[in-house]
């Protein structure tokens, strides 16, 4: 993995750097953690050339492997690495995810629901299309370079099955851990490449007390709780405990936040999917659904103290996880038995994303030979002509609130 080195970039300009372009990300990228994965390709690999193919694939399949929002903790590491450490990860995280925690937490609060709305209905289906066609580019372009050979190839499609067959959250780790035991077997002789040196600015001690923290507050507030009742501690362990149990991020979360605030009386079930409604349409990552629930919570802490506990609370897992094993994954990586692993890992990576697009992407976004037509446009546009995401993004919006009016 090689990180592009801009020697006119100071310590001190590299994280602010990092929040702008991430600021932009969190503006702009729609349609979950898949789609965002395809954004930070765009953006970072191909264009800015932060990282290379092979260690953002090596990135991904990491944080698959690990509890917590997927696409959250690729790019908190990307701003790990670029920023140079913790601030970078945290200027990272703070870009992408505030546009649309803020949002969240002003729908909370009162603004107008846009659910039966129809021009908004439209405008959701809009940004659909846009997630089909960024996935679709991932996908093209991560099996050009991730699965050379039929080997490979073969992996990604078993990945294929496995998912399918699987039909849970559960069954990506699995089709994960079924390409790295296969690359072992079948991948060795081309893993004795070398590697690109991923060099973290992480030390052991700091990865060894994030994961020490981790456990901590995964165990701790629980134990508190039984000695004592206090509800923003109860508030915070139940988020904490959701983005610490699920894998695969996103909508996988979903059942958990339902049966921790919806069961427990704190929201009620038509607030919950109003707000998950919401969350659709916007960029940046759905676990900030988390703050429209802390803010609507009953009993207090609710309102801007609320959203604050929850947001920290479902996403700090994830990033002390990933945080955690960042200094150990560089010299795991490179030994040659890890990079045959690695190649099959991120084989099977191709064929999660694959099916990704199938289901919920493209079975949610294209219902019509129309909608077909513009997902197909916005693909041709991202790969052919090289339009920005961004572009494409306001073509289709705008394509979609013209079939609402129509």
């Amino acid at each position: 993995m090689s990180l592009a080195s801009d020697s006119d970039l100071s310590a001190t300009s590299r994280p602010l750097e990092v929040f702008l372009v991430f600021l932009r990300l969190g503006l702009t990228s729609f349609g979950g953690p898949v789609a965002h994965l395809g954004y930070f390709r765009n953006e970072l690999v191909l264009r800015r050339r932060w990282i290379d193919e092979a260690g953002y694939g090596d990135l991904v399949a990491l944080c698959q492997f690990l509890p917590g929002p997927a696409s959250s903790q690729v790019g908190f590491s990307l701003g790990v690495l670029r920023g140079g450490g913790l601030v970078g990860g945290i200027a990272a995280w703070c870009g992408f995810t505030l546009p649309s925690a803020l949002i969240m937490l002003i729908v909370a609060l009162g603004a107008p629901a846009i659910q039966g709305n129809g021009l908004a209905q439209g405008l959701i289906h809009g940004l659909k299309l846009v997630a089909v066609a960024v996935v679709a580019q991932a996908v093209w372009g991560m099996s050009r370079s991730l699965t050379p050979d039929r080997r490979r190839a073969g992996i990604a499609l078993l990945a294929v099955l496995i998912v399918v067959g699987g039909g849970s959250s559960l069954a990506q780790v699995g089709a994960i851990v079924a390409g790295a035991f296969l690359g072992l077997l079948f991948c060795r002789k081309a893993a004795t490449a070398a590697v690109g040196a991923m060099a973290p600015p992480v030390s052991r001690a700091a990865g060894g007390a994030a994961l020490t923290l981790f456990g901590l507050l995964l165990v701790t507030p629980p134990a508190l709780l039984i000695l004592h009742a206090n509800q923003g501690l109860a508030l915070f362990s139940a988020f904490f405990q959701s983005g610490a149990l699920v894998f695969g991020g996103g909508h996988v979360v979903l059942p958990l936040l339902q049966a921790q605030v919806v069961a427990r009386g704190w929201v009620d079930s038509q607030t919950f999917l109003a707000g998950y409604g919401v969350a659709q349409a916007l960029p940046g990552p759905l676990f900030t659904f988390g703050a429209y629930l802390g803010a609507v919570v009953r009993p207090w802490p609710n309102g801007i103290s609320g959203a604050t506990i929850a947001l920290a609370g479902i996403f700090l897992p994830g990033l002390l996880l990933v945080f955690g094993m960042l200094p150990f994954w560089d010299r795991f990586r490179r030994q040659p038995w890890t990079q045959a692993a690695m190649r099959g890992a991120n084989a099977a990576v191709v064929g999660v994303l694959a099916v990704a697009l199938y289901n919920p992407v493209w079975t949610s976004a294209v219902l019509s030979p129309t909608d077909f037509a513009l997902a197909l446009a916005g693909f041709l546009l991202l790969t052919v002509w090289r339009w920005p995401s961004w572009a494409v993004v306001a073509l289709l919006a705008c394509a979609g609130l013209a079939e609402a009016v129509a």
